[in-house]
């Protein structure tokens, strides 16, 4: 029904006059037709008449009044496809009750009460109403129509399944939204009128926070304003909307450090991915361990729309969630240099343990290129070293000449080598692969080896071929040369990243392998400003300038000569695509289990660093895509190390992969 699972919900507060059902029934009408687009709707707590009635509960007026403004409301609803979910005081069984009620094509479809009534400092709710029990009965009659009554509702429409609750009711140790999301609820909300006092709003939405989490849901929380009586207290009029652990939006509410709410007016609208909360319900099997342990029996309600086109909703052709171009890039200033402290201290601990697990005679070797991936590893070799008291001399950097080895990549990788004191090693291999060249026959790019070829005369001749040869054999007996006197000489330290294992952007038994890979989880994009955080909080000087000019540097594995005028020719992210969209396309699918075509889509609202056509961007995932199946079989082998963040491609922990999985059902 709702096209790559996106749901859009609205949580609003509207302006209150306290016992005055018209009047808010009135201001609930303008706010669901504000938010015209919506598929559910969420007003606060006995907004139809008010939270703050006292002993006016008690007249019949008021409760009269009260169910008139609910059948005003369902009437209203014949004129759009929203789902409703309201607050208002309801006579059950010679008792009344504070309760929801959901609301949806000229109809009520369910009402639920309030499972706790708080009775403790400001809160006299019991003196009023009586809490959900199982004494209630199963229906209640509306308009002259049974409609279903209890806490052990659900409301489906398509994907959707919703769980209602009702403020205390989530603040207590088993909230009811904890039983409906086991029971198979994934959007929860609560209506509520939930006072402000110091420091209260900063708890209630840790709360929301975690209770999305937990549950693996949306969650979306509306909450009476300031338009309540004031008598002793204040309301602030807080919505907000959260996801699995994070909150989406956050309207205005009193006491915000801005401006007075008065009167309140306020609503957020986000769009929920129901299919992504399937996705990790899915993956997560502690949550199918919860449900088969309490065996909760809930009541499903299918909920119909105004229209028959409710049942098959268009495209969006708007988003209203954010979707970052770099999930694994924080945005924010203050939260990527906290990631990547957390980050680097993350593979810190992990290398130091390994390396007492070997004797301290035994050197650190590591490929120091000068680019982006081996700073890195170098850096985190040596925090390693000073966190354990080993001197940073045990690491033996070796700076490895090839045919592709520019004068600035091989400037900095020697000015970084001498600037941290590690041991260095400097080797031309040049030599050696021309020797490999001449027993194995080859022609490099198509350059003759004669007897009389030297390594000068070859580099010269290799510097003189097109820009566009290829030479996958000449690319891979440089990288095994390497890794083969790495391993010559010690315990190898990895320098690969995650995106780079996602892509099989590596020589099979060369850079493929080490004793320990550091950088084993950590994306491309985020390599570049781990090397800057380092550069800027780590070191001063020397090491500060030669990092930043590192992170300038283009990426490249540099296996190709260098173009004419000594600068890189092969630019990786000319060859398989920019790294941005590798990235994004590995986190969507991996993390959330996206189709191509949700992947599409989302690419089409995410904000990336530079612009892509919709030409390059579903050429660039499909290239993923073939290139992510055909090199399982690189992933199947990988060295340990560690695992910083949600998304890895470790055999032995996140990713489980047959090498020889079919690629053709993923591209469809």
């Amino acid at each position: 029904m709702y096209p790559h699972g996106i749901f859009r919900v609205t949580a609003a507060a509207p302006p209150t006059s306290v016992a005055n059902p018209r009047a808010n029934v009135d201001a609930s009408i303008a706010a669901i037709r504000g938010a015209s687009e919506s598929d559910l709707v969420v007003l606060p707590e006995l907004g139809i008449t008010g939270y703050t009635c006292g002993d006016l509960f008690a007249s019949e007026s008021l409760i009269r009044d009260a169910v008139e403004g609910l059948r005003r409301l369902a009437d209203d609803s014949r004129g759009h496809d929203a789902i409703v979910v309201a607050g208002l005081p309801l006579s059950v069984g010679g008792s009344l009750m504070n309760v929801a009620a959901v609301v949806a094509g000229g109809r009520i479809a369910g009402v639920v009460p309030k499972s706790y009534l708080p009775m403790y400092r400001e809160f006299y709710e019991g003196r009023h109403f009586r809490a959900g029990g199982a004494a209630d009965p199963d229906s209640v009659t509306l308009f002259g129509e049974a409609v279903p009554f209890g806490t052990d509702l659900l409301f489906r429409r398509g994907e959707a399944v919703i769980g209602v609750e009702l403020c205390e009711d989530f603040w207590t140790p088993i909230p009811p939204s904890s039983l409906a999301a086991v029971a198979g609820a994934n959007v929860l909300v609560n209506l509520s009128a939930s006072n402000e006092t110091i420091g209260k709003a900063a708890w209630r939405r840790d709360l929301i926070r975690s209770q999305s989490g937990r549950c693996l849901a949306a969650y979306a929380f509306s909450s009476s304003g300031p338009g309540e009586s004031t008598c002793d207290v204040v309301y602030g009029g807080q919505c907000v909307i959260a996801e699995n652990g994070q909150i989406l939006a956050e309207s205005r509410r009193v006491g915000d450090g801005r401006e007075p709410l008065i009167p309140e007016d306020t609503a957020v609208t986000q769009d929920v991915d129901l299919q992504k909360l399937a996705h990790d319900r899915r993956v997560i099997s502690s949550f199918d361990d919860v449900r088969d342990r309490m065996r909760i029996e809930f009541r499903e309600v299918a909920v119909d729309g105004a229209s028959a086109s409710v049942a098959e909703r268009p495209e969006r052709p708007t988003l209203l969630r954010r979707v970052d171009g770099q999930p694994f890039v924080p945005g924010d200033t203050a939260e990527r240099e906290a990631r990547c402290a957390e980050i680097l201290a993350i593979q810190t601990a992990g290398f130091a343990k390994r390396i007492t697990r070997i004797p301290e005679s035994e050197p650190l070797v590591i490929g120091v290129s000068g680019g982006l991936d081996s700073t890195l590893a170098l850096l985190v070799a040596v925090a390693a070293c000073d966190a354990i008291g080993q001197p940073r001399t045990r690491i033996h950097a070796l700076a490895m000449r090839g045919f592709g080895t520019t004068d600035r990549t091989r400037d900095n990788a020697d000015a970084l080598i001498g600037a941290l004191g590690v041991t260095r090693e400097a080797i031309d291999i040049r030599q050696l692969c021309l020797d490999t060249f001449r027993s194995l026959g080859h022609q490099p790019l198509g350059v003759t080896i004669d007897e009389s070829c030297d390594v000068e005369t070859l580099q010269r001749r290799l510097v003189e071929t097109a820009d566009d040869a290829k030479d996958l054999v000449f690319e891979n007996v440089q990288a095994r040369l390497r890794t083969f006197l790495l391993m010559s000489r010690g315990f190898v330290i990895g320098t690969g990243d995650l995106s780079e294992q996602a892509l099989g952007w590596s020589t099979y038994n060369a850079d493929h392998m080490s004793m320990y890979n550091v950088n084993t989880s950590v994306p491309k994009t985020l390599v570049r400003f781990l090397v800057r955080y380092a550069a800027d909080h780590r070191f001063d000087g020397k090491v500060r300038d030669v990092l930043h000019r590192i992170a300038d540097t283009p990426i490249s594995p540099e296996l190709l000569p260098p173009a004419k005028d000594g600068t890189i020719r092969q630019d990786t992210e000319a060859s398989v695509g920019a790294y941005e969209l590798h990235d994004f396309f590995l986190y969507h699918f991996v993390r959330h289990g996206c189709t191509r075509e949700k992947i599409l889509y989302l690419a089409r609202h995410a904000d990336f660093s530079e612009p892509h056509t919709a030409e390059t961007i579903a050429s660039t995932l499909d290239r993923f895509f073939r290139r992510f199946f055909a090199n399982q079989f690189k992933r199947n082998c990988v060295p340990d190390g560690p695992k910083v963040g949600s998304v890895s491609l470790s055999p032995r922990g996140d990713w489980r992969m047959p090498s020889d999985g079919d690629v053709d059902s993923f591209l469809r």
